[in-house]
């Protein structure tokens, strides 16, 4: 019973404090450069696709 209501305590702690740390990035001037998002990003997204395909495949091979 404790338990289930430290738990329920710290669920209504975070759930109260976490959108107090997030906050929208502050409004630049014009003189900032912005960063590109898809440098290497669409590479990782790839990578991590051919991974899970390939550990599908050897889970697959050693079920059968």
């Amino acid at each position: 019973m404790k338990n289930s209501i430290y738990v329920q305590v710290a669920l209504v702690a975070i759930i109260l404090i976490v959108p107090n740390l997030l906050h929208a990035q502050p409004v630049f001037t014009d003189d900032v450069v912005d960063a590109p998002v898809d440098g290497g990003l669409s590479l990782l997204i790839a990578g991590g696709i051919g991974y899970g395909i390939k550990k599908v495949r050897e889970k697959r091979k050693n079920n059968y």
